[in-house]
């Protein structure tokens, strides 16, 4: 298929793992901050269904990227850039999406906060590469 398919279907597909993952950061960080209030496991279990929802959303945009590029997993200048974060953004997000998946919408605190730096570990991977993405898109 040609590129410029791909290209659209990606750009399409980037921006729903991207709003979801972040909502979900948002969703937890305010769960966690007030643990006993009565709508904190109505925020957790948002938080945790829009983790699920952006990593399952986040395979089309990989596979798409892929197909876009012809299968290189690294390319040069800003495609090499947006892959560096790319690679470990996506590898974070579905290992974290497999724990949060097996635990549940409500963690123990002690592990919900570590779980929460991971995720904004991998937020702010996902937002460099989203960057670097757009950076591509401008240099054409």
């Amino acid at each position: 298929m040609d590129t410029v398919l791909w290209a659209k279907a990606h750009g399409a597909a980037t921006h729903f793992p991207v709003a979801l993952v972040v909502c979900s950061g948002a969703l937890d960080v305010v769960a966690f901050s007030l643990p006993d209030r009565p709508g904190a496991a109505g925020l957790e279990a948002a938080g945790y269904w829009t983790l699920l929802l952006g990593a399952a959303g986040s395979v089309p945009a990989v596979v798409s990227g892929l197909l876009m590029t012809k299968g290189s997993v690294l390319g040069h200048g800003a495609l090499r850039l947006h892959h560096l974060f790319v690679w470990p953004a996506f590898a974070l997000l579905i290992a974290l999406a497999t724990w949060r998946g097996l635990i549940g919408p409500r963690a123990p605190r002690p592990l919900a906060a570590r779980y929460l730096v991971g995720l904004g570990f991998a937020v702010g991977l996902m937002l460099a590469a989203s960057y670097w993405g757009g950076e591509l898109m401008i240099a054409r």
